[in-house]
């Protein structure tokens, strides 16, 4: 288990690699030299990219409670990011607490140049041009300057950084207590992927309020159904 401590370092160390390796490469690669972009630790689970047009400013977040999450066999699971590196293939579908924290930084990027080449659209964020654009990352190599850069740099501050494969629950009590009250969440199956925050978390499902076009609905939702959101 990680402590607040190495989690936030964590999360700034990926904050660096987002600027040193993702962001500068892509500059040097395709312009976009009045943009200035921010990266940081967030205090909770919250991760996520925003971006002020009128400031050309972009922002990554990435929440120290992510970061110990994925450090956490229990409840790595119950993130998105789980769930596109077994189901995309990434690294073969290893999934570990490197590459987890590697995904998210290629993740969040994504969200990023979704924005920055025009192809997102209010109310859709995880559409197949976005997966384009994160499956690109991979393709290219820059997934694994990533991983490798965080290795090293996690390694040269004596952070604990496991590349050691995780070992998912599979029982739906397991994964429930990924979740919480509070939680903001994804759920469903494409093309309907509805958002929500968790309210409740029952013997068997949670229940969810709608947010975005299901606001002020409830759901009762099985975690195999559920993720943590890692916003656009």
């Amino acid at each position: 288990m990680l402590d607040p401590r190495q989690a936030r370092a964590l999360a700034q160390l990926m904050s660096d690699t987002t600027e040193q390796v993702l962001w500068q490469g892509w500059q040097q690669a395709g312009g976009y030299h009045l943009t200035r972009l921010t990266c940081r630790p967030g205090r909770g689970r919250a991760t996520y990219h925003r971006h002020d047009p009128g400031a050309h400013h972009h922002e990554i977040v990435y929440g120290t409670h992510m970061v110990a999450d994925k450090a956490d066999p229990g409840h790595c699971a119950g993130w998105l990011s789980t769930r596109e590196i077994r189901q995309r293939g990434y690294w073969q579908g290893e999934v570990s607490m490197l590459n987890l924290l590697a995904h998210t930084c290629c993740h969040e990027f994504a969200h990023l140049q979704q924005s920055l080449t025009g192809v997102r659209r209010r109310g859709q964020v995880h559409t197949p041009r976005f997966y384009q654009l994160l499956d690109d990352l991979h393709q290219c190599g820059a997934a694994d300057t990533v991983r490798d850069t965080l290795f090293e740099l996690a390694r040269a501050r004596q952070l604990p950084l496991s590349a050691t494969p995780h070992t998912l629950p599979a029982e739906p009590r397991e994964r429930l207590a990924a979740y919480a009250p509070g939680d903001a969440v994804l759920f469903g199956q494409a093309p309907d992927v509805r958002t929500g925050q968790v309210i409740r978390v029952n013997r068997k499902t949670c229940t969810v309020m709608g947010t975005g076009r299901h606001r002020g609905l409830r759901f009762r939702v099985p975690p195999g159904l559920l993720w943590h959101q890692e916003a656009g």
